[in-house]
């Protein structure tokens, strides 16, 4: 029965292993895996909320995005709107100075018509002495000459 006694000495060894393996070796091993379990649920977990909050991010950043699009519209509207009224302006200004240009030339025209009549009353008051001079066969003094040019230029 020799058999019987190292299969029971075997059994006896092979508890006592086990039982060591329990004590001593199982349960470092157990919170090894725990805590690896632990972190890998906890990178889960913050992986999750990663994505969740890209997801989050990615909508107010579309969000922000139509609202910068939309005012970025409406600053470009109130820019050609004021364009526009500078031109009108400019325009109106460019209208106002051409005509006070205009009014500026007439006056100045008119001013130029005026001193062409004195010098044309002038000469044809000198003309008019020398050919009655020549009728007369006789000079006139010159007091009475310019008194004859005044009077022949309030005529003309």
């Amino acid at each position: 029965m020799d058999l019987n006694a190292t299969i029971i000495g075997q059994s006896i060894a092979f508890i006592i292993f086990v039982w060591f393996c329990m004590k001593y070796v199982f349960p470092p091993v157990n919170a090894i895996l725990e805590e690896r379990q632990k972190k890998i649920a906890d990178g889960l977990e913050a992986a999750d909320r990663a994505q969740r909050d890209l997801n989050l991010a990615q909508n107010k950043a579309a969000e922000e995005l139509r609202e910068a699009k939309i005012k970025s519209s409406e600053i470009i509207e109130l820019a050609n709107k004021r364009a526009s009224q500078i031109v009108d302006d400019a325009k109106d200004k460019a209208r106002e100075e051409g005509l006070r240009l205009i009014n500026g030339a007439k006056a100045e025209i008119d001013m130029e018509i005026q001193r062409a009549r004195e010098v044309l009353r002038a000469q044809v008051a000198a003309i008019a002495i020398a050919g009655a001079e020549k009728i007369l066969e006789t000079s006139i003094d010159q007091a009475a000459n310019e008194e004859l040019v005044k009077k022949l230029a309030s005529e003309l």
